[in-house]
């Protein structure tokens, strides 16, 4: 992609390497150590150039520097055939561009590609590494539900935008897939099931497999109170319940190989990632790999023993095995239980050993939760202990909790939101919002493009705050048409086309080649400048590893398009070559529009 800014990052450098010469300073700069900001006032011109860095080097305040690299500048520029105007400002060094010559840079480079070859835009940032992303990692005992949805769209998003800039992308999902959580739904479909099924029932399969999960809570829960009424300590007394009871044992007959609970377990498991697959295709989601905790679970106990041999670790006086993290400002951790049973972060570095046997990754890429900031800690620390030089290059992309307006969600109360539940409610208010206008028979299928609004509703949405942050998803304000929302951008996108659609089937235009630089207007240079740095956006989201950045460039275009749409006549401009030229420009929007679309997960649409 053009960038406008290195000939003039250029330009400085030499200029100021001409002051340290006449200063008799044997020293030297290049383009990289001048920085270029956007000034606070657009008639102060396009680019700053700060004097701070040069000031000490040079002897002389920014100011005056400023001012001497301007006057130098000044006869470089009126060699050249150009409109550029450069002048200082304070400490700064400011340039306003030749909009027309730029504007046709910008755009030729755009349009030396096509829809399906968009690599204009990629900075080869992160060619050739081999990056690992896990994220998902849903439990088997209920469907995904919104906290899910955010978690899944940062993780294919992040995995989509590092692709994009070069990385080889490896998606993997481990399902917890054992555990007494499980077990919980086995027993109540075991007790209450009746032999049903998802079928007879007419429930997809993995909501079907969580209903009997809440069904177990809410008995457990009465139970608990009954003891609680009695005398029995809150804190023991869901330990101590039948329904806890049962659950534990049927933990052991399982661990034990038991036919028949082996042979529940898999039917019931089946169904819940039967369900999940399903809400994943539906919302794009795709992994490369599955894992399954009942099958990685031991994996890390060998590597425990070894660190035992090793004395990184040590045995406690009741056989459990821990390792001590104090110089390390952490705590103790137990690694084996006394009686020799894996725990989680066992399992994950046993899980992280051999995901690198299989596929050596340059790093590897951990999506979830915040609340597990300690465990992968410990976890990193834990695989350099064992010698693993590659723990260095392992990311825990850590996320903050998604509620809704309602209060906090709670799985085992049955008051999480499901995700296909909050999908649909969303496409039905999209659906009602495009009956109300009478524009069903021009979208063609009415629920497939409320669908696709839906989607592109909740993933800006979840997409454009930063990750770190806790956030809360309302509903209405996501499907808002107007304003920082996924619908706004989409109506972007389809006005454009309809545009488009308009002068192709007049055809009158077809002949003519668009004269870029004759786009010199405040809206149509503003559209360049964002266009020109649409491949630094992405850069930068890869870098940070944070769609938001991506999700903010995408509303700074749609906001820029929609002042140039409505100050820039298009299809009605009287001049036919600038039309055609307007054209051309706002289809380098939707181009970019569509790849930044498929980046952040947000359907086009050509038709709203």
């Amino acid at each position: 992609m053009y960038d406008f800014k290195e000939p003039w990052k250029e330009k400085i450098a030499s200029v100021i390497n001409t002051l340290l010469n006449e200063a008799g300073i044997n020293e030297q700069i290049t383009s990289l150590q001048i920085i270029g900001e956007n000034p606070p006032n657009p008639e102060m011109g396009d680019i700053g150039f700060p004097m701070f860095g040069f000031a000490k080097m040079l002897r002389k305040g920014p100011p005056q520097i400023a001012q001497i690299a301007a006057e130098k500048l000044v006869k470089v520029i009126e060699t050249e055939k150009t409109n550029a105007k450069v002048s200082a400002q304070g400490p700064y060094l400011n340039v306003q561009m030749d909009r027309g010559n730029t504007a046709k840079a910008v755009l030729d480079e755009v349009f030396k590609k096509t829809d399906e070859d968009f690599s204009f835009a990629r900075t080869g940032s992160m060619q050739n590494k081999k990056v690992m992303v896990e994220f998902s990692s849903p439990n088997t005992n209920k469907p995904l539900h919104l906290g899910h949805l955010r978690n899944d769209v940062l993780g294919e998003s992040i995995s989509r935008i590092i692709n994009a800039v070069g990385a080889q992308v490896r998606k993997v999902c481990i399902i917890n897939d054992r555990g007494i959580h499980i077990c919980k739904s086995m027993l109540a479909y075991k007790e209450n099931g009746s032999g049903k099924t998802p079928e007879s029932e007419n429930v997809k399969s993995d909501r079907f497999v969580g209903d009997f999960y809440v069904s177990f809570s809410r008995q457990l829960k009465k139970e608990a109170d009954e003891l609680i009424a009695s005398g029995v300590n809150k804190e023991e007394a869901d330990n101590k319940t039948l329904s806890m009871q049962k659950a534990q044992e049927m933990l052991r007959l399982w661990e034990a190989g038991d036919i028949e609970t082996v042979e529940l377990w898999k039917k019931m498991n089946a169904w819940a990632i039967e369900g999940m697959k399903k809400t994943y295709a539906r919302t794009g989601v795709s992994f490369d790999k599955y894992d399954f905790e009942s099958q990685t679970y031991m994996l890390g106990k060998d590597e425990v023993l070894k660190g035992l041999e090793k004395n990184i670790f040590y045995k406690q006086e009741d056989g459990a095995v821990a390792v001590d993290l104090s110089e390390e400002k952490l705590d103790k951790k137990i690694l084996l239980r006394s009686d020799g049973t894996s725990i989680y972060i066992t399992q994950d570095f046993g899980t992280a050993i051999n995901r690198h046997k299989e596929w050596q990754f340059d790093q590897l890429i951990y999506v979830v939760g915040s609340e597990q900031q300690y465990h992968f800690k410990v976890l990193f620390i834990l695989l350099e202990k064992l010698g693993y030089s590659w723990a260095k290059n392992l990311h825990h992309l850590s996320y903050g909790m998604v509620n809704l307006p309602e209060g906090k969600m709670k799985s085992r109360e049955g008051t999480v939101v499901d995700a296909d539940d909050l999908i649909d409610s969303l496409r039905d208010m999209a659906l009602a919002e495009i009956r109300e206008k009478g524009r069903e028979e021009v979208v063609g299928d009415p629920v497939e493009v409320a669908e696709k609004i839906a989607l592109g509703a909740l993933h800006y949405f979840l997409l454009q705050t930063s990750p770190v942050k806790d956030m809360l998803f309302d509903p209405k304000e996501s499907l808002s048409f107007s304003g920082n929302t996924g619908p706004y951008l989409q109506y972007m996108g389809a006005r454009i086309s309809s545009m488009l659609r308009k002068e192709q089937e007049s055809g009158v235009k077809d002949q003519m080649t668009a004269d870029f630089s004759l786009l010199v207007t405040d809206q149509e240079w503003e559209l360049v400048k964002i266009i020109a740095d649409y491949p630094f956006a992405v850069n930068e989201a890869a870098f940070n590893l944070d769609p938001s950045r991506l999700a903010g460039f995408l509303y700074e275009l749609s906001k820029a398009f929609s002042r140039f749409y409505h100050e820039c006549p298009i299809l009605n401009c009287e001049d036919p070559l600038l039309s055609k030229t307007r054209l051309e420009l706002s289809r380098a929007v939707m181009l970019i529009l569509k790849d930044a679309f498929n980046l952040t997960c947000i359907p086009f649409l050509e038709v709203m």
